[in-house]
This record gives structure tokens, C-alpha cells and sequence, in this order.
């Protein structure tokens, strides 16, 4: 009996195993290791965010709860958490536990930052956290807190040099990294909420107060002898809760056309038009601010002017939000332990096979048309004349240009524009994303359509237009070549010949069929690169 039930088991893995490995290359259903929680207690709200490990060491967020606790409220004053905060911590903590519990959540990160790390009854809050909700919670450093939201930036934002900022309600923390190590880092003791409490006085204006926060703010950070030293290719990062505050409230201001968070970018001037609204609002207007999340309209004001500090105080000219920070931290640790001693090196591509697996495509089919659209590229340069900018927009399209199969086949093209302008891809501009998700609905389109391109007219520029005409109809050729999802073409030679292109493919067994449909893009391809095409 114990014979056979070893056999067994080992069979089972076997099978666990092989399973694993085709889902992974064929993509026949989506597999979920795991299921696990990052917990973040921080000065102003508690949040619960929930995660489901895929193969390889990428993941998904699939549910989260934030609720606002205000735990850094009063602190000043004796340095205790008060009673009435730590029942609402313990509220919110108990709907987190659950939550996790209705999810069969496996493993849970809970961990908590600046105001309790600074609070007097900090042993006995945990411990008594830890007992009624049943979380082990671990309270971050400040060198830890740092790290995870290095860990969080660095491997979902393609910037080599850089200054985070995270603006929490008690803290301000500063972490310079150059070449993906840190090199300066600085923890400032005051936030949004204590920043408030500092300054509130009945007897000014709510523009005075903002004026004095900005004076405080601004004198503080002026001591940071770093920060006004830095060299001009360093840019500004801004993470945490109030930066995607900023970031939504800008887009609405801006009228931007995308619902997209994670690498925004505000110049200074997109900044200031903010500032200045809020400058003059008083408390109950700032209130009905649209994109302004509940529980930050009388703290927000607080955070603007430490923004506009570090502006003031360097030569930044402009601001990239961050939708990733101290939770996505531990994320990554977690998923890919590598990370904690050496960042993701290819961030775009890591992020696309994360929504490859998501979205259940063919990731062998991809990756073999990802690869004949760039071979394409580069043999037909002389003739579309497009820089290399535009061979990460083709590597994007390719890799997804099936999600949308997932939703419904027919009109898939048209379903993978909507996804890709949804998909929150690490390691690439908005601008990049746009036009990757346009090239992706032209791959099979009868007609461009242009009132869709004009609504991000203030993203993408008129050579955007054409050069994605002629990269639609490199991929309509490259999908084309992989029509049976075999990888039968090998490799392609292009020979530009007068006013005709002839294209050869190297192949390995019957490939008549894509090379008919191939074929059948001579008109377009005629039509965007004004040459006709033989495919042989």
C-alpha cells in the first residue's frame, strides 16, 4: 500500500509538472501557484493587496481593500497611537483577514511603516494586531521601508537614474539610485497628516497655510545637500498614494485620453496648473475634486507642497508617477527572489509575458511572430526608414497582439487594441503603448480608423501615423507566416529589386498555407511601402 501510494504521488508530480511546462509554451490554460497578500499599515490608510503567482515568477493582482485609519492622527503630541485610531486599525484589519480567508490566501506579507515604527506603544499594538486578526505583522525600518520601494520602481520603470520620493502621512523619504544601486537615501519625519496638523489654524487662508507648508517643507528639504547637487539626467519619481492622486487629478485637468496610472508624466508646468487650483480652493471645494481619492482632500494640500519643493529645490523639469512602490516591493521579492540582488534587466518584456500569461495566449505563436516582425524590420529599414524607437513598439504589438482572442475571437484585432491600452505595461512610455496598441488593431483592419487616433493627438505625432501603417502590415505578414502556429518559417531574406520587394523564407515542412495568407497582404503592403511584394 505505502508502494503504491509513493508511485502515486510521484506520478502526480510528474504530471504537475508537465502540465506546468506545456500551459507555460502553449498557453492551454492559465496556472496559479499560489495565492498570496501584501498587507501595508501605513500612517494614513491600511491596504490589502491580493496576488496570484503564475509560472516563471510573474504575478497578477486580482482584488485589493484600502480603507483610510489615520493611525499617524495626533501622534505628535505624546507619540502614542491613539485608542480610537487602533480600533479602527483593527476593523479594517479584521474585513482584511476575511478577505484573505474567502480566498484561501496561502501566505500573507504584513507589514507596517512610519507610524508605528515611531509610536511609544508600538510592542503592544502589534501584539495585539497579531493576536485578533491573526496576521504576523513586521515592522518595516526605515532602511527596509526604502528598500522595498526601491525594489517596487526599479523593476517596473526603465529609468537608470533617478530621485523617489514617497510621501506618506507621517514620513518623506528620498531614495537617489544611480546604475540600479542606491546611492543616497534620506527619511524626513513628517507627512501629509502631521504636516497638516502643524499648520492648521483657523486665522489663515487655505492658501496661506499651503504657503507655510511649502516654507517648512521647502527649508527642510534644503538640507539635504544631495539633492541640490545632482546632474541633469537624473529624473523625479513620485510614489505612493498621493503621487496617483496627483496623476489623476493632472489627467482630468489635461483632459488626457488614457486611464493609465504607471509611468504619467507631468512637466512642471502640468504640476503648477495643480498647485495653484488647489492654492485657492477652499477646504469643501478641494473636497469634490474629482480623482481625488476619499479620506486625502484635507492632506492633499500638504503633499502638493512638498512636490513642489523638490521641484524648486532641483533642475527637474518634469515628473513620472509610479504605480508600483512598497507593496509591489515585496511582490517581486517574492515572486522572483532574484530581484532582491540583482533588478528585472528586460522590464517590458518580463511585464508582457506577465499579461501573456494572463490572458492565456499562445506564447510560442507570439514569440515566433515577435520574432519575424523584428527580422522584418531591419530587412525592410531602407524602405520604411522608421528609427529603432519604433522596433519596441513592433516587440510590444507582437507579443500581445492575441490577448484579445480571449475575449472573443472574431474582431480579435480591435479586442487587443483595447487591451494593450489597458494592460499597465512595465518598461514602456504611454506613447509606446498607444501606438503598439494601434499597430495591433491594423494588423487585420480594412480601414484606419481616425477618429480613434485623433483622440491622443496630444501623445502621438503625425510620423506616429505612418509609421504605424507600415508596421500593421509587418505583423499582418509576420502572423501570417506563423498561420498554423507551428514555427515552420525559420528565417526570411528580403531583396529590394526595383519597385518589388522579393521576400524568401528558409522553412521546415509544409508552410503552403501561410505563405498563401502571407501572400495576401501584397496590396497593403504595396499601398505602405509603395512596392510590390513576392513572398516565396
Amino acid at each position: 500500500m505505502k508502494k503504491s501510494k509513493k508511485i502515486l504521488k510521484w506520478v502526480w508530480t510528474i504530471r504537475h509538472f508537465c502540465v506546468i511546462i506545456l500551459a507555460e509554451r502553449y498557453s492551454t490554460r492559465r496556472i496559479i501557484l499560489e495565492k498570496i497578500a501584501v498587507i501595508d499599515l501605513g500612517s494614513n490608510s491600511a491596504r490589502l493587496v491580493l496576488v496570484e503567482i503564475l509560472p516563471n515568477g510573474h504575478f497578477v493582482v486580482f482584488d485589493e481593500l484600502k480603507e483610510t485609519v489615520r493611525l499617524g492622527q495626533d501622534m505628535d503630541r505624546d507619540g502614542f497611537l491613539k485608542p480610537s485610531r487602533v480600533a479602527q486599525a483593527i476593523k479594517t484589519l479584521k474585513m482584511f483577514r476575511k478577505l484573505c480567508d474567502s480566498y484561501g490566501v496561502e501566505k500573507v506579507y504584513a507589514f507596517a511603516t512610519n507610524a508605528v515604527r515611531r509610536a511609544k506603544n508600538q510592542k503592544s499594538f502589534i501584539e495585539e494586531i497579531n493576536t485578533v486578526c491573526g496576521f504576523k505583522f513586521k515592522v518595516l525600518s526605515e532602511e527596509e521601508e526604502a528598500q522595498h520601494i526601491y525594489y517596487g520602481v526599479i523593476n517596473s520603470l526603465d529609468i537608470s537614474k533617478a530621485v523617489i520620493v514617497d510621501i506618506s502621512g507621517s514620513s518623506l523619504q528620498l531614495i537617489c539610485y544611480n546604475r540600479r544601486n542606491i546611492i543616497y537615501r534620506e527619511n524626513l519625519p513628517f507627512g501629509t497628516i502631521t504636516l497638516t496638523e502643524l499648520f492648521k489654524d483657523p486665522g489663515v487662508s487655505p492658501a496661506e497655510q499651503m504657503d507655510n507648508i511649502y516654507q517648512y517643507v521647502y527649508t527642510q528639504l534644503s538640507r539635504v545637500e544631495w539633492l541640490k547637487t545632482l546632474e541633469p539626467d537624473y529624473q523625479f519619481i513620485g510614489c505612493g498614494g498621493a503621487f496617483r492622486n496627483l496623476a489623476r487629478i493632472s489627467r482630468r485637468v489635461r483632459k488626457y485620453p488614457l486611464e493609465m496610472l504607471h509611468n504619467y508624466v507631468l512637466s512642471q508646468d502640468n504640476f503648477n496648473t495643480v498647485y495653484e487650483m488647489f492654492r485657492v480652493l477652499d477646504p469643501e471645494k478641494r473636497s469634490r475634486i474629482r480623482g481625488l481619492g476619499a479620506g486625502r482632500a484635507d492632506i492633499f494640500p500638504a503633499a502638493l507642497a512638498c512636490v513642489k519643493s523638490v521641484f524648486d529645490l532641483t533642475s527637474f523639469e518634469q515628473l513620472t508617477v509610479s504605480g508600483y512602490g512598497v507593496r509591489e516591493g515585496f511582490m517581486f521579492n517574492h515572486a522572483v527572489p532574484t530581484t532582491i540582488e540583482k533588478p528585472i534587466s528586460d522590464i517590458l518584456g518580463y511585464s508582457a509575458y506577465t499579461t501573456m500569461y494572463f490572458s492565456d495566449v499562445n506564447i510560442r505563436h507570439s514569440e515566433q511572430v515577435c520574432m519575424l516582425s523584428i527580422q522584418l524590420f531591419k530587412q525592410l529599414r531602407v524602405l520604411h526608414k522608421l528609427p529603432r524607437f519604433y522596433m519596441k513598439v513592433l516587440r510590444i504589438a507582437a507579443l500581445l497582439h492575441d490577448a484579445g482572442a480571449r475575449i472573443k475571437f472574431y474582431n480579435r484585432y480591435k479586442h487587443a487594441y483595447y487591451f494593450i491600452l489597458n494592460s499597465n505595461l512595465c518598461g514602456a512610455s504611454q506613447r509606446e503603448i498607444v501606438l503598439a496598441a494601434f499597430v495591433a488593431q491594423g494588423i487585420r483592419s480594412d480601414e484606419f480608423n481616425i477618429n480613434e487616433w485623433n483622440k491622443f493627438k496630444d501623445i502621438v505625432t503625425e510620423e506616429d501615423l505612418t509609421a504605424v501603417m507600415r508596421l500593421s502590415v509587418i505583423m499582418r505578414i509576420a502572423e501570417s507566416l506563423d498561420r498554423t502556429m507551428n514555427s515552420c518559417v525559420k528565417d526570411i531574406n528580403c531583396d529590394v529589386l526595383g519597385d518589388s520587394v522579393i521576400m524568401k523564407t528558409e522553412t521546415e515542412g509544409d508552410c503552403t498555407l501561410e505563405l498563401k495568407d502571407a501572400s495576401e497582404a501584397a496590396a497593403e503592403f504595396a499601398r505602405a511601402y509603395r512596392k510590390n511584394l513576392e513572398i516565396i
